[in-house]
C-alpha cells in the first residue's frame, strides 16, 4: 500500500510536453534552424534540452539566449490559447486524494506553472508543489524525488512515483522509488523496462495505491 504520490506534472497531469516542443521548434526556426523531434526527445531524456541540437548547428551562445526567451514566450502563449486538458484527471485526483497524500515535482519553470493553474483545479489534492527553482539537479538526476520524498517525511517504500518519459523513470530509479509509467503520445518510449507499473490513465492507480494490483 502506498500513502504518499509524487506525480511529474508536463504530460502527466496537464498536456503540455508537445507545445514546450512546438515553442522549441519555433524558437529555432527563427533562426534558420530545423529541430528534430526525435533528437529533441533523445536529448530530452539526458537532461539536454531543446538547444543541444542548436550548439551541434554551431549556434553561439548569444543567440542561442536570445532564442531561450523566445521559447518562452512562445511556450507561454501556447498555454494561453492551447487545449492541455487530459481527461479524467480531476476525477482520479479526488478518489486518489481519499487514500495517499499528494504532491508535483515538476521541473517546469514557477512562471509556467502559476500560468497553466491560474483557472484550474488540480493544486487543491496537492499538499505541495515543487517547481525547477525548488531544487539544484534536474531529472533525470534523483534530487527533485528525494527532496519531494524528504518534504513529506516519508519512505521510499509507502511512496509512487507517477511518471510519462524516460527522464522521469531514470530520475524515479535513482531515487529508489517505485514507479508508474502513465501512457503519453507524445513521450512514449519503448525504454520503459524498470517502470513498476504501466497505466494507461491515473484513475488505474488506485489499485495500486490500496494494493489490489
Amino acid at each position: 500500500m502506498k500513502k504518499y504520490i509524487l506525480f511529474d506534472h508536463d504530460g502527466v497531469l496537464v498536456d503540455t510536453e508537445f507545445w514546450y516542443y512546438k515553442a522549441g521548434e519555433r524558437a529555432l526556426a527563427d533562426v534558420g534552424l530545423t529541430l528534430d523531434k526525435d533528437r529533441y526527445l533523445r536529448d530530452m531524456n539526458q537532461g539536454l534540452g531543446t538547444w543541444a541540437q542548436a550548439r551541434a548547428a554551431g549556434i553561439d551562445e548569444q543567440t542561442i539566449g536570445r532564442q531561450r526567451k523566445a521559447r518562452d514566450d512562445y511556450y507561454q502563449e501556447y498555454l494561453r490559447t492551447e487545449s492541455i486538458e487530459i481527461e479524467g484527471v480531476i476525477e482520479a485526483l479526488a478518489e486518489l486524494s481519499q487514500h495517499a497524500r499528494m504532491a508535483i515535482v515538476t521541473t517546469a519553470k514557477r512562471a509556467d506553472f502559476e500560468l497553466i493553474h491560474e483557472k484550474r483545479h488540480i493544486r487543491q489534492f496537492m499538499d505541495f508543489v515543487l517547481v525547477r527553482e525548488d531544487y539544484e539537479l534536474a531529472k533525470p538526476h534523483p534530487e527533485p524525488y528525494l527532496t519531494g520524498l524528504k518534504r513529506f517525511g516519508a519512505t521510499k517504500e509507502a511512496t509512487l512515483i507517477v511518471e510519462d518519459s524516460p527522464r522521469g523513470l531514470k530520475s524515479a530509479v535513482a531515487a529508489g522509488i517505485d514507479c508508474a509509467i502513465v501512457h503519453n503520445d507524445f513521450t512514449h518510449s519503448p525504454d520503459f523496462s524498470e517502470a513498476s507499473y504501466r497505466i494507461e490513465a491515473l484513475i488505474e492507480l488506485r489499485d495500486i495505491v490500496v494494493g489490489e494490483t
